[in-house]
């Protein structure tokens, strides 16, 4: 069954969350389709330029993405306290620079005289931008609408683009975090498309690898140009620093782990653990051999509402006044306590 929105993100949970969106009528977003002939390999930039536009305006995070031929993955952050912090000018300066408002916010602007009435009216379409560079779901419709009308437009037809609304899955503790990060990042080498995290284009991995190189030759620039981005993405948490709002790990295991875990399923030995396991698993006490199946296609975790530790699982679906929540058995192995 269906559920709202809101009972599927609480951010009294959590903070992270997992979305995807799929095309519909055998659509391609990106990619060769073999059904047309036709190469939308272009539409990854658009992808990509989209949501470091939008991730400027948006007050919510990007720690994971992969942008595949017929659907998309992301990671989100809701970031709480940035969005807090804004002055109701810079609400207005941020929800302005991809829609445009009602008159009476440029005339606010642009210093008119106004009654009561005029700046009580402002003040409640300040406070629902407000709410809305928080809201995933108003996130997720300004990325879809945009790349949704310039495929159509490409494509000389109307109609949806997207299969229905995207889904989301609460992420909600550090095991949860770091299991989905790195079956998104490994999405390509699932699917067949890269050998290597660094060669998996289109991907939040490859993007932190190529950021950490040394400046390249204009050449090599010029080579890949086609697929820069200013997209931020949201950082680990540095060596010998406190915890603040980064992503709980280190940066330098977390690419071990996810090329040691494409390394297993390149090779294909399912449950077959390498002695060379990074032990950032050991230390959040998850299971390694459920670790790979949860990496394989269509994984341990594919596709539930929320994600995280029995107990968490469990707090989640009471707040969310539900009775039995999916995953809880999975990830009992997953995440033994």
């Amino acid at each position: 069954m269906t559920r709202a929105r809101s009972q599927q993100i609480c951010c009294q949970d959590t903070p992270y969350y997992h979305c995807i969106s799929r095309v519909v009528r055998r659509a391609f977003l990106c990619g060769f389709d073999q059904s047309t002939q036709q190469d939308f390999e272009h539409r990854r930039q658009w992808m990509l330029d989209r949501l470091a536009e939008i991730e400027a305006v948006f007050c919510i995070d990007i720690c994971a993405y992969a942008i595949m031929s017929n659907h998309y993955h992301l990671v989100l952050y809701i970031n709480k306290s940035q969005v807090d912090d804004l002055t109701d000018l810079e609400v207005i300066e941020r929800w302005r620079t991809i829609y445009t408002g009602p008159d009476i916010i440029q005339r606010f602007i642009n210093g008119e005289k106004l009654s009561k009435e005029h700046h009580d009216l402002i003040a409640e379409i300040v406070g629902k931008w407000r709410l809305r560079l928080e809201d995933i779901s108003w996130f997720m419709k300004s990325l879809n609408e945009s790349i949704a009308r310039r495929a159509n437009s490409e494509d000389g037809c109307t109609g949806h683009f997207w299969e229905g609304r995207f889904r989301s899955q609460a992420l909600l503790d550090e095991q949860a975090l770091l299991t989905c990060m790195a079956y998104v990042e490994l999405n390509p080498i699932r699917a067949m498309m890269a050998q290597t995290p660094e060669n998996s284009d289109f991907t939040s991995i490859k993007q932190r690898i190529e950021a950490d190189k040394p400046v390249k030759s204009h050449q090599n620039a010029k080579a890949t140009a086609i697929v820069s981005t200013h997209l931020i993405l949201k950082e680990f948490v540095a060596e010998g620093h406190q915890l603040k709002d980064e992503i709980p790990y280190h940066y330098q295991e977390y690419l071990e782990l996810v090329e040691w875990s494409g390394r297993v399923i390149r090779e294909g030995k399912r449950g077959v653990i390498d002695g060379r396991l990074p032990p950032i698993l050991l230390r959040l006490g998850i299971d390694t051999e459920e670790w790979h199946k949860a990496m394989q296609p269509k994984g341990s975790h594919h596709f539930s509402r929320a994600m995280g530790r029995c107990e968490a699982l469990r707090e989640h679906a009471k707040r969310l006044s539900i009775k039995w929540i999916k995953g809880i058995t999975i990830s009992s192995r997953l995440f033994p306590t």
